[in-house]
């Protein structure tokens, strides 16, 4: 019988999700079909329901739902259960639902893939403390990046991640403006820049130095407002794509126990966001 998988968000008109799984479905000569599925907050809990009872394999789960879906799940991989986000949900044989975050191990694998492995010393700062950030701050520390702080525009929120990290510092929007210069690696993991979205910069990178190592986790437009700047300031760039496309390997994975060719959809989708 035909599998079927999903990404559900608010927004979702953006995403290249589709695109990708069904790019592999059919490389792989799989019988499998991928498609988005607009679900606004409110509806998350019925839109569960709906997926599970219309037989869904699988789906992934985007902005604003990563932290919000835990709830309707029958299980957490031991992973997204310590990063409180869920983005790749696996329906297990006996029709349980199973949560997974794949987000921060395929960031940490895009970006080193960008700009290698011996960045692991420098101080990291994330921008938001969403699911995104809570996922990739939790990767990276695992991966062995000695040094965490994540700005946020509530503080507090930014507070309860490094309280469950057990290191690293948590501070506002404009006390990392005037601490830039500091971070060797600055990473933007918020919503901000979709092509969707508002075309603004989360905080002024007035005071970032020379060739520090600036991410953004938005992969469409490929060039963000927050790339573009950080760019015209002599920054190194590393784009949401590598990210986009490792995370939704690792979810295929999880689904079908293949590993699609990450690299060739990499290609693919540069072509179709330049």
């Amino acid at each position: 019988m035909k599998k079927w998988f999903a990404v559900i968000g608010d927004p979702i008109a953006h995403s290249k999700s589709p695109f990708m799984h069904n790019t592999w479905f059919q490389e792989l000569g799989i019988d499998a079909t991928y498609i988005p599925i607009h679900v606004k907050s409110e509806d998350l809990q019925k839109a569960v329901s709906s997926l599970k009872l219309l037989g869904a394999s699988g789906w992934n789960v985007t902005v604003p739902h990563k932290e919000g879906i835990i709830p309707f799940l029958d299980e957490l991989d031991p992973l997204a259960e310590k990063m409180g986000a869920v983005n790749t949900v696996v329906r297990q044989h006996d029709g349980t639902l199973k949560g997974y975050n794949t987000d921060g191990a395929g960031f940490v694998n895009a970006l080193e893939e960008t700009v290698g492995k011996d960045n692991r010393t420098k101080k990291v700062l994330l921008v938001g403390a969403g699911g995104a950030s809570r996922g990739i701050a939790f990767a990276m520390q695992q991966y062995g990046y000695e040094d965490i702080s994540i700005a946020n525009r509530t503080v507090s929120k930014a507070e309860a991640i490094i309280d469950e990290l057990g290191e690293g510092t948590a501070l506002s929007l404009e006390e990392a403006e005037k601490q830039l210069d500091k971070y060797g690696i600055i990473i933007q993991a918020t919503s901000l820049g979709l092509s969707t979205g508002e075309n603004k910069l989360p905080l002024s990178l007035n005071g970032i130095q020379e060739g520090t190592i600036v991410a953004d986790i938005v992969y469409n437009p490929l060039m963000t407002p927050f790339l573009t700047e950080a760019e015209k300031r002599g920054a190194t760039i590393v784009t949401g794509l590598g990210m986009f496309v490792h995370q939704g390997a690792i979810a295929f994975n999880h689904w079908l126990g293949e590993y699609p060719n990450a690299e060739k959809m990499m290609d693919k989708l540069m072509k179709q966001l330049k």
